[in-house]
C-alpha cells in the first residue's frame, strides 16, 4: 500500500475496539464479524428461495429465512472482473478502474491500481483480519492488484480467472506461493474429446475427472481461517467458483442429479467452448448444489465456534447465468425467470442477482425488500456497519453507492437517485435505472444509435419499449448518462469516449 494510500485511510479512521451505535432506532453493536460470500455466474432464479424448482439449495434457503432477500440487488458488471471491482471498491461501472474482463500475462488480469481503496484495506483499518478464498480476477501474483496488495492478509484460490476455468488444476496460490495439487496432468477448462471418441459412450469423458478438487480445498482454508481467528474482528471474502463452467464436479455430487430423469443431452464441445461432458444439466444441477453444501459448511462452522449472533453474511452473484446454451440450459432451469437476458448482457437477467442479507436480531428475519441496490453500494453499508460513516462523504474514497443499512434494519429507504451500468463488452452496453424506468442502449461500438426505455414496475421482461411513447424520460434519462460517467482509455465506451483519462 502506498504512503498516500495509508495517510488517507489513517485520516478517516479511528480503531475502537468496543462500540455500540443505534442504527435504524435499535441498538446494534458496531464491528460485526463479515462473511461475504459471492457466486460465480449464478442467475436470480436459480436458489430455492428465489423461485427455483428443479435444483434444491436448503442452506442458503436457511441463510434467507433467517435473513432478507434482496429482490432488486444488481451486480456490478455483467462479467467478472469489472463486476468484482464494483464490489471492491465502491465505484459504479461509470467510474470503476475496470470495466471489461482484461488478461494480463503470464497470469491474471489487468490490476486495480494502489490507490484504489477496496472494502478490505477499509475494514483493516478498522482492525479486521482479512482473508480471500475463491477466485480473483483484479491483478496478477505480485502486481498493484495482487489481494495482498489491496488489503488482505490472507489469500487462497485462483488468482486468475482463466486458471479458474478448470476444477482440477495442477495448483492454487497460498498468498504468494504456489500449492500443487494432486491433478497430474490437470484437467483442461477448454478441451475437446479424445480422437475417434464415441461421444455417445460415458467412458469418452473419463478424462475430465480429476482427483483434487479446488473447491474442497479453498472451502477448507476459509473454515481454517474461520477457526483461527474467531476471537478477532475478520472480513472473510469467499468469492466461489461455482457454478461457473467448465462443467467439473465430483461423481459424488454428480450421482444425486442422474437418477432425475432429465434425458440429457450430451455436450461434447464440438463447436467449442469449455470441456465436455457427458450429463450438462446433471452436472450444473451439482455444482449449484455443491455451491449450496459450500454455503452451508461455512454457516455451520460459525454456529459451532457460536459466531453467528455477531456476523454478518451477504450472499450474492457476480453476474447472470452464463449464455452457453449447450453447456448451461438456462431455459430448462428457468435461470432468470420472466427477466430478459443472461451473462454479459446489461437486460435484466445478466445482471439482477440473487442476494441474500443475514445478520441475527439486527436484520430481521424471512424478510424482503426490492429497494433497487447495487454491488457499489457495500462498501458505504460496511463502511456504517463498523464505524466508518465518512466513507458516504468523501467521494476520493469511491463512495458511489448509498448505505443499505436503512433497508436491512428497518425495511425502509429513501429511493436511490439512479444506479448505472456500463460495459463496453459485448458489442458496447450501458443502462441507466430510475425509480422504475430503465434506459438501455446496445451495440454502442457498432454505431448504433437506437434507444430502449422501459417501465420495470409494468413490465420486469423488458419485452416492450416504451422510447416511442416517453421521449422526455428518454432525454432525461440519457442526459444523465453523461453527467454520470467519466471517461476511460483502457475501457473505452464509444462513441463516448473519443478521448478522456486512465480510467479515472
Amino acid at each position: 500500500m502506498s504512503c498516500r494510500k495509508m495517510l488517507v485511510i489513517g485520516c478517516w479512521f479511528a480503531c475502537q475496539l468496543i462500540r455500540t451505535e443505534f442504527l435504524g432506532g435499535a441498538e446494534i453493536p458496531a464491528r460485526p464479524r463479515i462473511v461475504f460470500i459471492l457466486a460465480d455466474d449464478l442467475g436470480y432464479r436459480e436458489l430455492g428461495c428465489f423461485g427455483q424448482q428443479k435444483i434444491r439449495t436448503p442452506n442458503l434457503d436457511r441463510l434467507a429465512a433467517r435473513g432478507m432477500r434482496l429482490t432488486g440487488h444488481y451486480s456490478g458488471n455483467a462479467v467478472c472482473a469489472p463486476s468484482r471491482c464494483v464490489l471492491l471498491t465502491g465505484r459504479h461501472p461509470g467510474r470503476a478502474w475496470i470495466r471489461n474482463n482484461s488478461e494480463a500475462q503470464p497470469e491474471g488480469q489487468l490490476p486495480i491500481p494502489d490507490e484504489e481503496l477496496t472494502i478490505a484495506e477499509m475494514l483493516k483499518q478498522q482492525g479486521y483480519v482479512t482473508g480471500a478464498f475463491g477466485k480473483w480476477g483484479l491483478g496478477g501474483p505480485g502486481s498493484e492488484g495482487d489481494p495482498l496488495n489491496q488489503g488482505f492478509d490472507h489469500f487462497f484460490g485462483y488468482n486468475c480467472q482463466r486458471h479458474a476455468h478448470s476444477y482440477y488444476p495442477d495448483y492454487l496460490w497460498q498468498d504468494r506461493r504456489k500449492i500443487p495439487l494432486q491433478n497430474q496432468p490437470a484437467v483442461p477448462g477448454h478441451a475437446k474429446l479424445p480422437p475417434g471418441s464415441d461421444p455417445r459412450n460415458p467412458a469418452a469423458y473419463a478424462a475430465f475427472q480429476g482427483t483434487d478438487y479446488a473447491p474442497d480445498r479453498i472451502r477448507s482454508a476459509a473454515v481454517d481461517f474461520l477457526r483461527a481467528n474467531k476471537e478477532r474482528p475478520f472480513f472473510l471474502y469467499f468469492p466461489s467458483t461455482l457454478p461457473h463452467v467448465a462443467l467439473h464436479v465430483p461423481q459424488a455430487d454428480l450421482e444425486p442429479w442422474l437418477k432425475q430423469g432429465w434425458h440429457d443431452p450430451p455436450f461434447t464441445a464440438a463447436r467449442g467452448g469449455y470441456t465436455p461432458h457427458f450429463t450438462p444439466r446433471a452436472a450444473y444441477a451439482a455444482m449449484i448444489s455443491r455451491l449450496d453444501s459450500d454455503v452451508g459448511v461455512l454457516l455451520d462452522e460459525l454456529d459451532r465456534l457460536q459466531l453467528t449472533e455477531n456476523t454478518l453474511v451477504v450472499f450474492s452473484a457476480d453476474n447472470g447465468t452464463t449464455h452457453l446454451s449447450e453447456e448451461v440450459d438456462a431455459e430448462f432451469f428457468n435461470s432468470v425467470g420472466e427477466l430478459r437476458g443472461l451473462k454479459g448482457s446489461l437486460y435484466e437477467g445478466g445482471v439482477r442477482v440473487p442476494t441474500i442479507v443475514s445478520w441475527p436480531g439486527r436484520i430481521p428475519a424471512g424478510t424482503e425488500s426490492d429497494f433497487v441496490s447495487g454491488f457499489e453500494d457495500w462498501m458505504p453499508t460496511l463502511a456504517e456497519f463498523t464505524g466508518a460513516r465518512d466513507i458516504r462523504r468523501n467521494d476520493s474514497i469511491g463512495g458511489d453507492g448509498v448505505s443499505l443499512v436503512p433497508v436491512l434494519t428497518t425495511l425502509q429507504q429513501t429511493e436511490r437517485p439512479w444506479l448505472y451500468r456500463e460495459f463496453p463488452g459485448y458489442g458496447g452496453q450501458l443502462s441507466l435505472r430510475q425509480g422504475p424506468w430503465k434506459l438501455v442502449r446496445q451495440n454502442l461500438s457498432k454505431g448504433s444509435e437506437t434507444a430502449e426505455l422501459y417501465n420495470l414496475e409494468t413490465d420486469p421482461g423488458e419485452r416492450t419499449n416504451l422510447a416511442a411513447e416517453h421521449p422526455e424520460k428518454l432525454t432525461t434519462l440519457s442526459n444523465l448518462v453523461t453527467e454520470i460517467r467519466r471517461p476511460s482509455k483502457l475501457f473505452p465506451l464509444r462513441p463516448f469516449d473519443q478521448g478522456g483519462d486512465r480510467g479515472q
